[in-house]
């Protein structure tokens, strides 16, 4: 009983004090083990105008262990698989502290997608067009977030060369990962479409 009062008590001040800043945290089925988080994309990155929502699993060993949180929204972004949501981030893993809060988290969260660490990749595909081709990354990037998150229409030429691929009978969602993930050669992206 001491544990959900607590995290209650957690819960109502954590919405009250983040609500300027753009996050927030609602309650999964009443259960306080499993929330949700949405953060907004930050301003001037490819994410700015997206809306994203995570998946936050509260251990029983909370807050001495952090909370286990992925992205439920698609993005395309080094540290966080474009696949599963999983999340590198050294706050989540051995660098948690029990002094730190859910907003300690969705803030870190927030920080990590205006400044990638492509030196330690969550997605290797995504921080190699990164670190290569920083224009194609923030294009691909900005149109992930406007499918998957809600923001402004990004690149015509990119959303032309999906519904071109689309209009051929393939998954719109595999069309835009394979776009992605093959710089957005419409040859090879076919290929490896025909390929599953």
């Amino acid at each position: 009983a001491f544990f959900l009062a607590d995290i209650t008590n957690i819960y109502f001040l954590f919405i009250f004090k983040t609500s300027k800043n753009q996050i927030k945290v609602d309650l999964v089925d009443e259960n306080f083990t499993e929330l949700r988080g949405e953060i907004a994309g930050p301003p001037d990155t490819p994410y700015e105008g997206g809306r994203y929502q995570l998946e936050i699993k509260i251990p029983e060993t909370y807050p001495f262990n952090p909370p286990k949180v992925r992205f439920i929204t698609k993005i395309w972004h080094p540290n966080i698989s474009s696949v599963t949501g999983a999340i590198c981030l050294d706050i989540l893993k051995d660098q948690w502290a029990a002094a730190m809060t859910l907003r300690t988290v969705l803030l870190s969260l927030q920080a990590l997608l205006a400044a990638a660490e492509p030196d330690d990749p969550q997605d290797a595909v995504v921080a190699n067009q990164y670190k290569q081709n920083p224009e194609m990354f923030k294009q691909t990037a900005r149109l992930w977030a406007h499918v998957y998150a809600g923001a402004p229409v990004s690149s015509p030429e990119y959303t032309k060369k999906i519904e071109n691929l689309c209009a051929m009978g393939f998954d719109r969602n595999a069309v835009i990962v394979a776009l992605s993930s093959k710089s957005w050669d419409v040859e090879t992206a076919t290929e490896l479409l025909l390929s599953n």
